[in-house]
């Protein structure tokens, strides 16, 4: 089981780590006393559905917290479970600063005066667990994006490419664009088979449109490039911590060209990855 504790100073980005590991498969707990953390992973390696990612969220909202992480952390050693500890840290003034800006109370400032007091009080509590971190990051220039690519450049041995849901959907222009899309392409250049008597009733699916929508050098040479441009950019999504990429197609009426392009594309990209396919505009075929 991999087990990854998320700590360091108060508005660091705690809350943006732990979803960009619930994104990368983790489960996930925010500010778990440090006295359960043995019980979690026992209960995730012995439940029914076994756990085998866990993430969670820990800092000084717990007062005992650095006196008692060793310990914690010896009985977790003792249950055969590697803890991995990110610290996330920031310059003073940023943390002052985003403090500032949304007005929240710094854990430490009710009991020790201003937000600065308590972030000074906070970085001397927190020095020792920071020692032991597997990694430290500053977050001080970073935006929550970059962020959570940094986190997923540094656990992406877990991070398997299936994690990201990619879906082909095929359209109709003349229905409207459909939501949410990361990539389009216009299938509209191509021989339209509505155009054709034996073929006007079938739709894109059917092997005799199928064959006729790729039967031309133009139509197989457009199919390579485009495959070739989104196996490209898959990675490049994935570097960037996307949990989804939604790849559209259009056609005229979203029946018979987007249709047979969608099927390939996710038949010949499908190895290794997990691909959904929506044919929007057709009743009854989305898988």
């Amino acid at each position: 089981m991999r087990f990854v504790v998320v700590t360091g100073m108060a508005g660091s980005g705690k809350t943006a780590a732990l979803k960009a590991f619930e994104d990368l498969g983790f489960f996930c707990i925010d500010n778990l006393p440090v006295a359960l953390l043995p019980k979690l992973a026992e209960l995730s390696l012995f439940s029914r559905e076994m756990v085998t990612k866990v993430a969670v969220g820990m800092d000084l909202r717990e007062r005992s917290f650095v006196e008692s992480f060793k310990s914690a952390f010896e009985e977790l050693d003792a249950l055969g479970t590697r803890v991995e500890m990110v610290f996330l840290d920031s310059d003073d003034e940023i943390l002052l600063n985003r403090f500032n800006e949304t007005r929240r109370r710094h854990p430490l400032a009710k009991d020790h005066g201003t937000v600065y007091e308590g972030i000074v009080l906070e970085r001397k509590l927190l020095e020792p667990i920071k020692e032991h971190a597997d990694i430290t990051i500053d977050t001080s220039s970073m935006s929550v994006h970059e962020l959570k690519r940094t986190l997923w450049d540094y656990f992406k041995r877990e991070a398997e490419e299936k994690t990201m849901q990619i879906t082909f959907i095929s359209f109709g222009f003349r229905n409207g664009f459909p939501r949410d899309v990361n990539l389009l392409f216009d299938a509209r250049f191509l021989p339209n088979p509505y155009f054709v008597s034996d073929l006007k009733s079938f739709n894109g699916t059917d092997p005799r449109v199928f064959k006729f929508v790729f039967s031309t050098p133009e139509a197989e040479e457009s199919f390579q490039k485009l495959k070739d441009l989104i196996s490209y950019l898959i990675p490049q999504y994935q570097r960037e911590g996307k949990a989804y990429l939604t790849v559209a197609v259009g056609c005229t009426g979203g029946k018979h060209r987007s249709v047979a392009f969608v099927e390939r594309l996710a038949d010949e990209l499908s190895e290794g990855r997990k691909i959904r396919i929506v044919h929007r505009d057709m009743s009854g075929h989305d898988r």
